[in-house]
């Protein structure tokens, strides 16, 4: 299994700020010719992005080519149970991204939409937030 983590940090920790507005960018079809794209926010894990990758390439049998337009950049921290207040900030915990509505989180291409549709049904199972199915035909209907 792939640890999702950045190689290297300006900063060990982060505060952690507010998840407001909706996506500035990366939020349309960039590579493939379906995606699933967010329609709440929050924080995606690491280890949820990759149960969601690996839920869509075990349904589609490794064809296509897939895209995990995501990466989580925030260190989340967290101190030990039954510890007293005070003594600093905790150790990292994990990694994690912060998602906006309507960012693209992944992507497909090479083949059939319904096998897609599915795959990434299935992959909105395992995020913390809905999503919904965007293809390149229903955007060119509009």
């Amino acid at each position: 299994m792939s640890k999702l983590s950045p190689a290297r940090t300006k900063y060990r920790k982060c505060q952690k700020g507010r998840n407001r507005g909706s996506a500035k960018g990366g939020d349309f079809l960039a590579f493939g010719d379906c995606g699933i794209q967010s329609l709440g926010r929050g924080s995606m894990s690491a280890s949820q992005i990759e149960a969601a990758r690996v839920a869509i390439s075990r349904h589609l049998k490794r064809k296509g080519k897939l895209w995990v337009r995501v990466f989580p950049h925030i260190p989340v921290t967290k101190k030990p149970a039954e510890t007293r207040m005070g003594k600093g900030k905790g150790a990292v915990e994990y990694w994690a991204a912060a998602v906006k509505p309507g960012l693209m989180l992944f992507e497909l291409a090479g083949i059939p939409l319904s096998l897609a549709r599915e795959a990434f049904r299935l992959a909105d199972f395992k995020l913390p937030f809905r999503c919904r199915f965007v293809s390149r035909e229903e955007l060119e209907s509009y």
